[in-house]
């Protein structure tokens, strides 16, 4: 293996340790893979975090349909999805799902988060919208979610959980963090009687802004 390819799975195993610790994820429920070349890197299907070694990430080609796959263990559930979004989005190196506790909550309602703060124009848009549902792994689910991240880096997928696109895996993770901070403001904004919403011009300003403002990657990945 490669360096470079280790200190990505290295990385992988790093980020997925440090969402259940702070709670943004719980157990084996969420799964996050990375580009490398033309191949997916990506969790295998329930595995505990702690016990992952570098080696058990399992490694899929970019180009194939039928989810094979090299490694001595199967990749997460979810790796359909995960391998589409990549393929439809060759800006993107990471997606990162997790069934966050106040995204689930919004997903099971079935509920956009709408321009309820500014920071909704870090996803994409005015929204982070809810896909239709589809049950998990399918490929209808699949196609459900890259109908939902049209314009956007992030979704909820309804009546399961969320999902970030970033250009690196430290960008797809502070999108996972600000994503479920949002979902938990809208959430208790509810509760006594509901946001004012921005209108499209103060997000259009707020996205120009993003230009010069915002997250700043410094992980390892990028400084090597």
């Amino acid at each position: 293996m490669k360096s470079d390819e280790r200190i990505l799975r290295e990385g992988i195993i790093r980020h997925c340790l440090w969402m259940n610790e702070t709670g943004l994820n719980q157990g084996t429920s969420g799964n996050i893979s990375a580009r490398y070349g033309d191949r997916m890197l990506i969790t295998p299907s329930a595995i505990s975090y702690d016990a992952l070694q570098p080696e058990m990430l399992a490694s899929l080609s970019l180009d194939a349909e039928d989810g094979a796959w090299d490694g001595p263990l199967k990749p997460s559930t979810e790796w359909r999805f995960h391998l589409d979004i990549l393929r439809a989005r060759p800006e993107a190196g990471a997606v990162v799902h997790t069934h966050a506790l106040f995204c689930t909550t919004l997903a099971m309602a079935r509920k956009e988060i709408p321009a309820a703060h500014y920071m909704v124009a870090a996803f994409g848009g005015n929204s982070v919208r809810c896909s239709a549902y589809a049950t998990y792994g399918t490929v209808e689910l699949s196609n459900a979610a890259l109908v939902a991240l049209e314009g956007r880096n992030a979704c909820l997928l309804a009546n399961h959980g969320m999902l970030t696109v970033g250009a690196t895996l430290e960008k797809a993770m502070w999108l996972a963090v600000e994503l479920e901070t949002l979902a938990r403001q809208y959430y208790q904004s509810l509760l006594i009687g509901g946001p004012v919403l921005l209108n499209d011009d103060e997000i259009a300003d707020t996205m120009r802004g993003f230009g010069s403002y915002g997250f700043q990657d410094i992980s390892e990945e990028k400084a090597r």
